[in-house]
């Protein structure tokens, strides 16, 4: 009985063990896809590539991903849901007032973008314009954080006892937001490559943002 309990443990570890190294190999062959996706580039990145880095054959990579849109979809599911912790979890805690909600922008520019610009590359340029499945999944991202946004709006309105000019004004403000988060990243990270400017940029673009939603608002 003993012995019979023993080799059941012994499997039990042997088991977690084999989890836990499959857990990290998963994330070693991501992480490569993801280092060659923001250099090099998703159409020049090949499978064959990723398994060198990843130091593994290209059939364990296959063995984890079906294909290379299955790399891209689980790196923006994965790196969605990181931002929308970062700067939906911000814009949902605001504490209704504009500095609140400007508080919470300052995530996305002090904080994601200096730290994560690879994923800010996948995530704004690789990922765009490619099959339909990674579009809808881009989608579906971006319309959770517009939600985040436009809720965070909605309390402003209810803190300050303030009303915006028609029904569709905090869904307009929250899909232009994001319009600019998304460019201004792509601009200044990618495009021109000024890491160290992106607090003074964040700083700007929220001090715009709150005159746009200013200027939203009906004036008693």
């Amino acid at each position: 009985m003993r012995t019979a309990m023993t080799n059941t443990a012994n499997q039990s570890r042997s088991a977690l063990r084999r989890q836990r190294e499959r857990k990290q190999r998963y994330r070693t062959i991501l992480d490569a896809a993801a280092q060659l996706f923001a250099r090099e580039g998703y159409h020049r990145t090949s499978m064959e590539k990723i398994a060198d880095l990843a130091e593994v054959s290209v059939g364990t990579v296959y063995f984890y991903f079906k294909n290379k849109e299955d790399l891209l979809v689980q790196m923006i599911d994965e790196f969605g849901f990181q931002l929308r912790n970062l700067l939906g979890a911000e814009f949902r805690h605001a504490d209704g007032s504009m500095e609140g909600f400007k508080k919470a922008g300052q995530v996305f520019f002090e904080d994601f973008c200096p730290r994560y610009p690879d994923k800010v590359a996948i995530f704004f340029r690789e990922s765009a314009g490619q099959s339909a499945l990674v579009e809808t999944r881009r989608k579906k991202i971006f319309n959770k954080f517009i939600d985040d946004v436009k809720q965070a709006l909605h309390r402003v309105q209810a803190n300050l006892g303030i009303q915006y000019q028609s029904h569709l004004s905090a869904e307009v403000m929250a899909v232009s937001i994001m319009g600019m988060f998304e460019r201004i990243a792509y601009h200044y990270l990618i495009w021109q490559d000024r890491p160290d400017e992106l607090r003074i940029v964040g700083q700007d673009a929220l001090n715009f943002i709150v005159g746009g939603i200013n200027n939203l608002t009906i004036k008693s």
